[in-house]
């Protein structure tokens, strides 16, 4: 069809071939093949009507185009297929179908030689124009003349019409020219095709059938009605049709009314176009002799004279009387009647007589039968046949005549030559006959499955065919959740294609389904085949049920048993298993406090643990004691196991000294705590003297007990006996005067003892000097003597840490020499050890070798036994 479409347009360049197929998974969107044979017939066939020859023209046409472009021609004598560059003859009566060139000139050769061979039998002249052959499919006759010798384009304008890819096969592309039906004048404006021209389309003026509008029509189309009454003239002369406007006669009119038939005797009430009749009743009128009367049925017009008036004869004609009345008898002659019998031969022996003679010749003669093997004495009227079959050959060349008594023209062969044609499917159902049997004349329709696109090959050449390529969408419907926006496909045989689009079904976590639709399929359509099979086929009605999505195969971040952050691990979406990344759980007790040391694990839920659905592990159970801060602030411990809220009042009693320290309070722990600072310093107050010391000097402070440093500690009023340096003097100062005679000798009160507090500050007179001298002296002599008898010993005493230096000094070099030592030995060791090892690896691969020698030389051997043996 792409070639006859390119030749429907010839200054057009032909596109590139375009794919074909029925898939829909193609990445790459190509042109689609565009159909012309619908929009060329289109015009046509919407003004034909199915019955018309106009349409099934159109149709022969159509389907010759579709077989050629679908490679589907075949030839009915040879039952191959018509190649694109093969010779080719058309039929041109009624089937239009196209031959082999080849295939049609022995065709035809063969039927005019034998339609020549059974004519000369028969001893008829024969010429050129009476030898008759006809076409293979739809027995047109053709002459002896008519025998094709060259190759002509389907219009028959070009001998030999090259191949051209671009053009349909076995066409010249040009016009076709021909002259259109009805010889309107016109010619065919299509291309070079096969099949019958189409009607004519020029337009021109035409009035409908009953001639009462004009309008411009297609020329092959212009007798048309109107839709009006036809109101023409009736054969009665006296109505007019009322039909819808209409082709050919008027109908007979079926006014009815009251009518006398042709001798006026009776009336009857007729339809108007039998207006005319006869009645059944003889005539009966009397004829003009006036003795005798009419003995005609009815009808019209004069009787006539008498049939007995004139000349009469006697019986046998041999005797004429005349002038006789009409009613007499003419008398018989008496002489012997001699006329022809039946058979032909023999006269009538009797004497004249009235009425017909003897049916059967009885005369005596000598005949022979038909085939002349028997003669005998029989009647005339009796034929002679003898028992005898006849063995001749009829024309078929198969079957004996055996017709009994055979005059030698045998009949044609009435046996059915019921030979198995070409086609290998039908039986010839010609009588029996000589030569090739007629090809196969059933054509097999091939169509698609919804019968939009069909061709139709010859009988025979239907396996090989495979169905049109439909250009008719798909009727059925998807079931899978792609049916509104999956591509539509082709009309097809079998299964619908599966879908070819992702799925995207929503998993319940929410991710979506990246496989091919897997959804349910319809139920299949009936595979392709020709011929039904004998056994009944289950073809399956219900859909076929889709698979369920797998589970999911997304890759997500899944948290472990106790959800702790860090130990996801990357995992399948569908995989459910838990695990445990060996952490500590580290999930707040129910204390509020601390947390669970477990190994990760499942938690459970508290909400349902109390409807029983609880699974999982608890955590473990807080056994510490409480270690929470107390509100107010306390130093106490709570004495309760960790619990979760505030702890109870502390009720530990705190002792708290006073604040110079001579007395102890008892408190509550929390009701001391309770106390602001200045109600905490109130209460601790012993309401006594301070009884603390002053910093500076070596007396209490007189305020009462208070907090912090005691007051202005530089002003003490105290006395304070003050002494010289050796003792002798002595006064009484005020301690603030005694501070400050400190302070001016530049040493610091603070660091001066209870018990020399004031020594030293009084200056020494004369009489203290001299005391002091005596008693300096005294106290040389006590020391002189226990020192000279220790200076011998202190010569040779030496320190104790003085000798545990050197001991340990010693011991530092005793120790130096040993590791170096030792460390020698242990390098000497593993010389030793390393050579050991060198030496038994060495001995081992020795060893090895010579094993795998010995082994060779003992297969060696074993061979040389052997091949010696041999």
């Amino acid at each position: 069809m792409t070639s006859y479409a390119t030749a429907v347009h010839p200054h057009r360049h032909p596109s590139p071939p375009t794919s074909d197929s029925d898939s829909d998974s193609s990445a790459t969107t190509t042109t689609p093949k565009i159909d012309f044979s619908s929009s060329i017939f289109k015009s046509y066939l919407d003004h034909t009507n199915h019955q018309t020859p106009n349409q099934q023209d159109l149709i022969k046409i159509q389907s010759f185009l579709t077989s050629s472009r679908s490679n589907a021609l075949s030839c009915i004598i040879c039952l191959e297929r018509i190649k694109n560059s093969d010779p080719t003859w058309s039929c041109s009566n009624l089937c239009f179908s196209v031959f082999h060139l080849l295939c049609i000139q022995s065709w035809a050769q063969q039927s005019s030689s034998l339609a020549a061979a059974r004519a000369a039998t028969r001893a008829v002249t024969v010429t050129d124009l009476s030898v008759l052959w006809q076409c293979p499919k739809c027995r047109s006759d053709y002459k002896k003349a008519q025998i094709p010798k060259y190759y002509y384009c389907f219009c028959g304008k070009l001998e030999n019409p090259p191949f051209d890819p671009w053009v349909l096969p076995h066409s010249c592309g040009e016009i076709c020219g021909r002259n259109l039906r009805d010889n309107c004048g016109h010619f065919c404006l299509l291309l070079c095709h096969p099949g019958p021209c189409p009607s004519c389309p020029k337009l021109v003026k035409a009035r409908c059938f009953c001639g009462g509008l004009e309008d411009v029509k297609r020329c092959g189309f212009k007798e048309f009605s109107c839709g009006n009454k036809c109101r023409k003239a009736l054969g009665c002369k006296v109505h007019r049709c009322n039909e819808i406007c209409h082709e050919g006669e008027c109908p007979p009119c079926r006014e009815k009314s009251v009518f006398k038939c042709q001798c006026g005797k009776v009336e009857m009430e007729r339809e108007c176009f039998e207006r005319d009749f006869r009645c059944d009743n003889p005539c009966k009128k009397l004829l003009k002799c006036g003795r005798h009367v009419c003995e005609r049925g009815c009808h019209e017009g004069e009787c006539g004279g008498c049939p007995l008036q004139g000349k009469k004869t006697c019986p046998c004609g041999k005797t004429v009387y005349e002038g006789m009345a009409c009613d007499v008898t003419a008398p018989v002659c008496g002489a012997t009647c001699d006329k022809t019998l039946s058979c032909g031969f023999h006269w009538c022996p009797e004497r004249c007589h009235r009425g017909m003679c003897i049916d059967n010749c009885r005369i005596v003669v000598t005949k022979s039968c038909r085939c002349g093997s028997l003669r005998k004495q029989v009647p005339c009227y009796q034929d002679l046949t003898c028992e005898r079959k006849c063995q001749n050959v009829r024309d078929c060349g198969r079957h004996a005549c055996k017709r009994r008594c055979c005059d030698g023209d045998c009949p044609p062969c009435s046996e059915i030559c019921d030979r198995k044609l070409r086609c290998r499917n039908h039986k010839c159902p010609s009588p029996c006959h000589r030569g090739a049997c007629a090809p196969c004349p059933v054509m097999v329709m091939i169509s698609c499955l919804c019968g939009e696109t069909h061709f139709e090959v010859p009988c025979g050449t239907e396996k090989e065919q495979l169905p049109p390529k439909c250009r008719k969408a798909c009727q059925i419907k998807p079931l899978c959740r792609h049916a509104m926006t999956s591509k539509a496909h082709k009309c097809h045989y079998g299964p619908c294609p599966p879908c070819r689009l992702i799925c995207e079904e929503e998993y319940g976590c929410g991710h979506k389904c990246k496989l091919r639709c897997h959804g349910p399929r319809p139920p299949p359509l009936p595979e392709f085949t020709l011929k039904p099979k004998k056994k009944k086929f289950n073809h399956p009605t219900e859909p076929t049920p889709g698979t369920s999505c797998p589970p999911c195969p997304e890759l997500v971040w899944r948290s472990c048993l106790g959800n702790h952050i860090g130990a996801e691990r990357m995992m399948v979406c569908s995989n459910k298993t838990e695990f445990s990344c060996d952490n500590l759980c580290g999930h707040l007790l129910r204390c509020g406090n601390h947390y669970c040391t477990k190994v990760c694990h499942t938690l459970k839920n508290l909400s349902a643990e109390h409807d029983g659905l609880a699974k999982g592990e608890s955590c473990e159970k807080c056994n510490l004691p409480c270690q929470k801060e107390r509100n107010p602030a306390c130093i106490h411990s709570c004495p309760s196991r960790c619990h979760p809220g505030d702890c109870p009042e502390c009720k530990t009693l705190v002792k708290r000294s006073c604040h110079c320290g001579s007395l102890v309070h008892v408190f509550e722990c929390t009701y001391y705590n309770s106390l602001s600072e200045e109600e905490q310093l109130a209460v601790r107050s012993c309401k006594g003297p301070c009884h603390r010391k002053l910093p500076f000097c070596t007396h209490l402070c007189p305020e009462i007990c208070h907090p912090g440093q005691c007051p202005s500690p530089d002003k003490c009023a105290k006395k304070v006996v003050v002494r010289c340096l050796c003792q002798n003097l002595k006064k009484e100062w005020i301690c603030k005067d005694v501070q400050a005679a400190y302070r001016d000798t530049g040493s610091d009160p603070k660091d001066v003892s209870k018990n020399q507090f004031g020594h030293g500050l009084l200056p020494c007179n004369s009489d203290c000097k001299s005391k002091r001298k005596v008693a300096e002296t005294e106290l040389q002599l006590r020391k002189s003597k226990p020192s000279e008898e220790k200076e011998p010993e202190n010569e040779n005493h030496i320190p104790k840490r003085r000798r545990r230096r050197q001991r340990t000094q010693e011991d530092k070099k005793i120790s130096l020499l040993h590791k170096i030592f030792e460390s020698m030995w242990r390098l000497l060791l593993l010389v030793a050890i390393a050579i050991a090892v060198l030496g038994l690896a060495y001995g081992g691969y020795k060893g090895l070798m010579w094993l795998s020698d010995w082994m060779n030389e003992v297969e060696i051997q074993r061979q040389r036994k052997r091949y010696t043996r041999v």
